[in-house]
């Protein structure tokens, strides 16, 4: 049936597109369908554009005011608004800037301090982030080590086993004077205490870590207020690091 068609097609009449005649050849090449519609299409968005225009000026309140009347003048028919002068020097930007950068500085300088001194207190022996080391034992055979016993070995007493650190011999238990009336909540509010520590030292770590992200921003920023040296940005900035920029090299006279 396709093939029928095919051929039918054919034999049919090829219609070809009105040229311009030769007497209206100085008006150029005739305007098609298309080039109507498109003609039109414009013609009519431009009038509804002047009668939304004209709506909106004939209900504007007369008494209206606002400040960009003042503000604005109309040059080739254009308004353009005052431009006002900058607040501002960019030696006195700088110098902001250098100030804040010099205040975040010393908050770090202040943290890194706080960081010094509980680090020294607390000796990072029993942090929970810290990895656990493993001591291994080595016997001669099966039957022993079934038998052994580890704080035999150590020579120390069974509950200090699970220290890593500070782990005295008997004889250094018996030399030494223990009070006796050191029950488990003391113990227990020593440890809490011990952890809250910790915890501390680790939020400060991480607000160090932050000023020292924001001191690199800032201290980025002013270098870019100097518009006259010649930059080729290398990286983008991101959450954890500053914009990484290339100052071309600059002949000093």
């Amino acid at each position: 049936m396709s093939s029928y068609k095919n051929a039918k097609k054919s034999q049919q009449k090829t219609h070809r597109e009105r040229s311009q005649p030769a007497s209206r050849s100085h008006l150029g090449i005739l305007e098609k369908k298309k080039d109507y519609k498109l003609r039109a299409q414009d013609y009519q968005s431009k009038q509804s554009t002047l009668k939304a225009l004209k709506r909106k000026a004939l209900d504007k309140n007369p008494d209206e005011f606002y400040f960009k009347m003042v503000r604005t003048q109309l040059k080739d028919g254009v308004h353009q608004c005052e431009t006002q002068e900058p607040v501002y020097t960019d030696d006195q930007l700088k110098l902001m800037q250098s100030q804040d950068i010099r205040y975040v500085s010393y908050k770090r300088s202040t943290e890194q301090k706080k960081i010094e001194k509980l680090k020294s207190t607390l000796h990072l022996l029993d942090a929970e982030d810290k990895p656990k080391n493993k001591h291994t034992f080595f016997v001669d055979s099966k039957k022993e080590a079934r038998a052994f016993d580890v704080a035999k070995h150590l020579n120390t007493h069974p509950s200090l086993l699970s220290r890593t650190y500070n782990r005295p011999t008997l004889d250094t238990l018996k030399k030494w004077n223990i009070q006796e009336d050191v029950d488990d909540n003391t113990l227990q509010e020593l440890a809490n205490e011990r952890k809250k520590k910790y915890k501390e030292l680790g939020k400060r770590i991480e607000r160090e870590k932050e000023l020292h992200i924001i001191a690199q921003k800032m201290e980025v920023k002013r270098n870019l207020m100097d518009k006259k040296a010649r930059k080729k940005k290398i990286q983008d900035e991101t959450k954890t690091a500053p914009a990484v920029y290339k100052w071309l090299p600059q002949r000093k006279r």
